[in-house]
């Protein structure tokens, strides 16, 4: 772990920065892979799987048998604990859907907005060693509220060719159209592409490694949005005396143990809380399945301590992490002060792996900084926003002369005259 103490402003951009990985080297492979599946569609997306995940495929569509099948495989404390993160989940996005309000610009002008979902979006889910089954309700969930007619889900398949059965229940119970085995680079490839069985969408969605972040960046080339740059997962901890060291070490290591290029950082006015968070880190690790991969997220982050916590707000603002924990009774005086951030956590009881799983916010998250301009998946990521507006005569006389100087203005005449002529009747 790097540990730092008062480091001065000038130091902060240097602080501040991700795990580095080299750019060209992936973008070139993420090139051949869409070549690939572009030229040979399932039989590419076959290969891949014994390429990369090590699994043998003989096709690629998940079929109703196994997902019918997934259910018994899972305990019911486990189908309880999915329905009711599911409620939660629901709650939270229903409560995004907007109520038409129209607005009388000018006498006899009328402007809205009305939603539409967009029909055809691509969900990623990771699967490897952390099956996150828990990403399928935070996109299927506001997909289905939002009135998405067609929800695909890609997820790579184990070395037996099957897939986590946590996920195709979960897929089944959030009404995932069709689900398919395959991963990584390739998935992102075949939905934006289309295969023999994979249908093209409008939209992809979902976390993923340095490659899955590529292959959704450049899949806009063609013409395909994505959700946001989600890459490897990251938090925070703002902590004041009022902390528990133990609690703020186990939320660095919930985030540390997603993966190695993981990023922790933890920042303190108090040298007790310091020194202790630090000591409970090193010691609750030892007990971690995943320590290895949370040893090697650990070298990548950083322990400061700071004078205040205003000045810790603004090193956060400057970092915009994916996920902001703070660990602290009273946290209402700094909620205003927060300009960056995916998703907060207020108080010393609101673990993150609350978000991740049950509380009913969305944990797919803008990373890398990208919470300075990106926000977290919600239900407006599954819906357009188009807008209509109605012009009586008299709304068109009211306003006709600002438009007819304005065009004319611009030299636009027949903007001009697409006034004028309706004026004369």
């Amino acid at each position: 772990m790097k540990i730092y103490r008062y480091p001065v402003k000038d130091t902060w951009t240097e602080l501040v920065k991700r795990p580095v990985f080299e750019r060209e080297e992936i973008s070139g492979l993420i090139a051949e892979i869409f070549a690939e599946v572009e030229n040979k569609g399932d039989k590419a997306l076959i290969g891949f799987n014994k390429k990369f995940d090590k699994a043998e495929t003989k096709s690629i569509a998940v079929t109703e048998e196994e997902i019918n099948n997934a259910e018994n495989e899972l305990s019911n404390d486990l189908k309880k604990a999915i329905q009711q993160a599911k409620d939660n989940i629901f709650k939270f996005h229903d409560s995004q859907n907007p109520e038409i309000q129209k607005i009388e610009t000018t006498k006899g002008v009328v402007c809205w907005r009305e939603n539409r979902a967009i029909e055809k979006v691509g969900i990623y889910i990771p699967g490897g060693t952390a099956p996150l089954f828990s990403t399928v309700l935070m996109l299927a969930v506001p997909a289905n509220i939002a009135g998405c007619e067609e929800i695909i889900l890609c997820t790579p398949p184990d070395k037996n060719g099957a897939v986590n059965p946590a996920i195709l229940y979960t897929a089944k119970l959030c009404g995932v159209s069709k689900i398919f085995k395959t991963g990584g680079a390739q998935a992102v490839a075949a939905m934006t592409l289309g295969t023999e069985s994979i249908p093209q969408v409008y939209k992809i969605f979902g976390p993923g490694n340095q490659f899955v972040v590529a292959a959704k960046e450049y899949a806009q080339r063609y013409g395909v949005a994505i959700d946001m740059p989600a890459g490897p997962s990251e938090v925070l901890v703002i902590a004041n005396e009022q902390a528990v060291p133990e609690f703020c070490a186990a939320d660095l290591l919930s985030q540390a143990e997603h993966g190695s290029d993981s990023q922790v950082i933890f920042l303190t006015t108090d040298l007790k809380v310091f020194n202790e968070t630090i000591s409970a880190v090193e010691q609750q690790i030892k007990d971690l399945s995943r320590n290895e991969m949370a040893g090697k997220a650990l070298e990548n982050s950083c322990f400061i301590l700071l004078n205040s916590l205003e000045e810790a707000v603004e090193f956060s603002n400057l970092y915009a992490p994916e996920h902001l924990i703070l660990a602290m009774d009273e946290f209402e005086k700094y909620i205003p002060m927060i300009q960056n951030a995916g998703s907060v956590f207020l108080g010393n009881y609101s673990c993150e792996s609350a978000g991740d799983y049950a509380s009913g916010t969305n944990h797919t998250l803008p990373t890398n900084a990208y919470a300075k301009n990106y926000s977290g998946v919600s239900l407006d990521s599954f819906v357009k926003k188009i807008t209509f507006q109605h012009l009586s005569k008299r709304g068109l006389q009211n306003l006709g002369k600002t438009i007819k100087v304005m065009a004319e203005a611009e030299g636009l005449l027949a903007h001009k005259n697409a006034v004028s002529i309706r004026l004369k009747k």
